[in-house]
């Protein structure tokens, strides 16, 4: 089973894009004892190489990335409230009235009370212009004794359990990296090479870095992909289901997936008895859109754990999705490094 406690862990870390430093080095340190070697590249990228029972046929990179959306002060205005802009795809609609930490100060956002509002404007989402952070500073002197340009600003949410549901901020991709994390403590049969990257969540910075050094010539890419199996949604719009196991894509915006591993996938997943489902809309990118036209190219599949409710304050999966994702990537891993690419 995947490891929920370290999900926990690494879910109650921040790690804004730009910022990950406090789960890289959550994940450092716990992955020192199971790794070779460990490196941090000049982008923030974790790269971790572990040797296993046999040289490899195929170089594989098995990936998760670090960062979460947030937001990131812009302004500090006489009032001392904190002026933003987002940081990573987050809905304007949910900020307002959200508890924020920054620079470890808790703070809400606020915006016009809906009193003084006039008729047009009740019924539109508030404008990130128009949305200020307060965290209790009398002026901008008081604001600018705890809190700097430049700060970035995470989601204040808890971590709970009910039933076969798990409920958390940063699961997209903390899910992914405690997968990948799992991976490393493992008894792997052939080499194998793991990043933890960087600044997914603003253009898939860090895996194009990656992927450059690492010179792989196959990756797979776990992640966390919107659920949308939600009240009023038509099956065609869902996307994907808590309950119906990993998501593994045959397309979405950044990536035509590699046919092969695609259908390796799932034939995996049957032969092994997991459930396995792919996106039924092309929606959504990962990581793998820089990986798989780095250098000469590179053979690539995801694997995804479904989530409802992604780039907000609080997600939520269901464990047996969690779980499935876990054994399926050790298992297409293992499959891939054994079997030469071309």
């Amino acid at each position: 089973m995947a490891d929920l406690k370290l999900l926990e862990e690494l879910c109650s870390l921040y790690g804004v894009s730009g910022n990950e430093g406090p789960v890289r080095q959550k994940l450092c340190d716990l992955l020192t004892p199971f790794a070779d070697r460990i490196e941090t590249d000049a982008l923030g990228n974790l790269l971790v190489y572990k040797q296993g029972k046999q040289r490899p046929k195929t170089r594989l990179m098995i990936s998760a990335h670090m960062d979460e959306v947030g937001l990131i002060v812009t302004h500090i205005t006489d009032d001392g409230l904190l002026k933003f802009a987002t940081v990573g795809g987050i809905d304007n609609r949910i900020l307002c009235g959200k508890q924020v930490m920054v620079n470890g100060h808790y703070g809400v956002i606020g915006g016009k009370p809906v009193h003084l509002m006039k008729g047009e404007e009740r019924e539109k989402a508030v404008a990130v212009d128009d949305l200020s952070i307060d965290i209790g500073a009398m002026n901008r002197a008081q604001a600018e004794q705890a809190v700097s340009l430049g700060d970035t600003v995470g989601f204040v949410s808890g971590f709970d359990r009910f039933g076969n549901k798990v409920r958390a901020r940063a699961l997209d991709d903390r899910a992914g990296c405690a997968i990948v994390a799992g991976l490393v403590q493992s008894e792997l049969a052939y080499d194998m090479t793991f990043v933890f990257c960087v600044q997914e969540e603003i253009g898939l910075r860090g895996a194009r870095v990656a992927a450059y050094q690492v010179q792989p010539q196959a990756a797979i890419v776990v992640e966390c992909t919107t659920a949308a199996d939600l009240s009023g949604v038509g099956a065609g719009k869902q996307v994907c289901r808590l309950g119906e196991g990993p998501v593994v894509p045959f397309m979405d915006r950044s990536t035509i997936y590699d046919r092969e591993y695609y259908e390796l996938a799932f034939r995996l997943a049957r032969e092994n008895g997991l459930l396995c489902q792919t996106k039924q809309r092309i929606a959504g990118g990962n990581d793998a859109g820089a990986i798989h036209v780095s250098r000469g190219g590179v053979r690539t599949v995801s694997v995804s754990v479904p989530c409802r409710y992604l780039h907000s304050p609080m997600g939520m999966i269901a464990q047996e999705d969690f779980d499935a994702a876990q054994t399926l990537t050790a298992l297409l891993a293992e499959h891939i490094a054994g079997h030469p690419a071309v």
